[in-house]
């Protein structure tokens, strides 16, 4: 009998060692080495070799059109790029909880009265889904359920069945009799992945599959498999908040960072058409700290509020703490503040927070940020019907962004009557609804609210 070997896998990269070690050869990341047994590989794996094809000159390669098949879920569709492609493999993760299932099996419930289709189930068992399905009122849809975690068995069903989608919830729980690995490992994972590729480039046929995520909010298993699909869709919100956002890391196929807006209610996920309107909020009397930012996510503009709470701090060192936007620009700003405005926060405690769970990762939300943290630490509130957007510079200078012309368009459509932005986003014809303010520095910007 032969002796079964154990190879090391990195979490991280997806590469093996044949012993352990502290750091990755492969990208020297610490602590990523997962041991795995591999059982003896059969010689009738290799006897059936392909040779391998001839190269081809690309200005030779014949281009089909790209097919996408709509969802019938405008959000879903925006997030995708229009719809599904022929042959495409999507990666969705998220929480537990944060509503994968959900909307996949109301999407599916959809697609079934068109195409054939195929939920497969690993984690519950199909009188689950059946409850599910009739609760979200989708009990009476024809769609195909199989509750399965083996590859092999899953993908024998899908070849005989003529499938043109196929979804797996989730990849962690599917497994392969090749390895003796456990289900989830990063073997397992890796090799699952790359048969349910290949039987989707090869049939044809568009496959999604549903991953878990780590406590640090990254997708559990490999690295490598967020580059072998060719979507990636990350699934976020707050569990004390009905909003669900659907945000696009990787598109082969469409926009990057592209947002779907849903709203999670008893009977299922319904989509949010206008998100601007539900992420804002008209005060009777606007508090201090209350900016609203016109963002751009994806293709879409986005109005959304920045709120600041700017206190006094009995610590050496003060806090800094940021929900929504990136930490360490909040320290580059307070030190921007201070050298080019002259506003001295370093003993004061500062919270920034985008309202609703959105996430903003653009520099677009400088300016924003720099009018809420000024406007609570002056108690002083900014009007609510103004609309800032605008990189800041080191030097202190308000940069351009992109898209500028549609995060203008946004705030007029929503009834704002004056629009802050940087000097090169001025646009030549400008909308009689709105005034615009051009400012080319952070301290034209803060005269016009603090009247310095």
């Amino acid at each position: 009998m032969s002796k079964t070997k154990s190879v090391y896998t990195c979490s991280e990269c997806g590469g093996q060692s044949p012993k352990w070690a502290g750091q990755c050869p492969g990208c020297e990341e610490w602590n990523t080495l997962i041991e795995s047994a591999v059982a003896p590989v059969a010689a009738k794996r290799f006897s059936g070799y392909v040779p391998a094809q001839a190269a081809t000159s690309i200005a030779n390669v014949q281009i089909d059109e790209l097919i996408r098949t709509p969802t019938r879920v405008k959000e879903f569709d925006r997030v995708l790029g229009g719809g599904l492609v022929c042959g495409s493999v999507v990666l969705i993760g998220g929480d537990p909880g944060i509503g994968k299932s959900t909307l996949l099996l109301q999407t599916l419930c959809k697609l079934s009265e068109q195409t054939q289709t195929l939920y497969v189930t690993g984690e519950e068992s199909v009188q689950q889904v059946a409850l599910r399905a009739q609760r979200l009122g989708l009990g009476d849809a024809e769609l195909k359920v199989l509750a399965e975690t083996s590859i092999d068995e899953i993908l024998q069903r899908a070849q005989t069945s003529n499938l043109t989608l196929l979804v797996i919830d989730s990849i962690q729980t599917v497994f392969t009799d090749a390895l003796q690995s456990a289900p989830g490992s990063v073997a397992q994972v890796r090799e699952c992945a790359a048969r349910l590729v290949r039987f989707a480039k090869h049939h044809n046929c568009t496959v999604i599959l549903v991953g878990h995520v780590t406590k640090e909010g990254a997708l559990a298993g490999p690295r490598v498999l967020e580059h072998m699909v060719d979507t990636v869709l990350y699934f976020e919100g707050d569990r004390s908040s009905s909003f669900r956002v659907i945000r696009a890391i990787k598109n082969r196929f469409g926009a990057v960072n592209e947002l779907g807006v849903f709203a999670m209610l008893e009977t299922g996920l319904k989509e949010v058409s206008n998100p601007s309107a539900m992420f804002i909020r008209k005060h009777e009397n606007t508090p201090p700290g209350s900016v609203v930012l016109a963002t751009q996510q994806g293709t879409r503009p986005l109005l959304v509020e920045v709120q600041a709470l700017v206190d006094h701090s009995g610590l050496a060192n003060p806090r800094r703490l940021c929900v929504g936007l990136e930490q360490n620009r909040l320290a580059m700003l307070l030190a921007v503040l201070h050298r080019h405005a002259g506003w001295v926060l370093s003993d004061q405690d500062v919270f920034v927070n985008v309202v609703g769970g959105v996430r903003v990762t653009e520099p677009a939300s400088d300016l924003a940020a720099c009018l809420a943290v000024i406007s609570s630490l002056r108690d002083s509130a900014i009007e609510q019907d103004c609309v800032v957007f605008g990189e800041i510079g080191l030097a202190g200078e308000i940069r351009p962004v992109q898209r500028g012309q549609e995060r203008l368009n946004e705030a007029v459509k929503l009834g704002f009557k004056r629009v802050v932005l940087p000097s090169a986003n001025k646009p030549k014809k400008i909308p009689a609804e709105i005034e615009v303010i051009a400012v080319s520095r952070l301290s034209d910007a803060l005269d016009i609210f603090t009247g310095g």
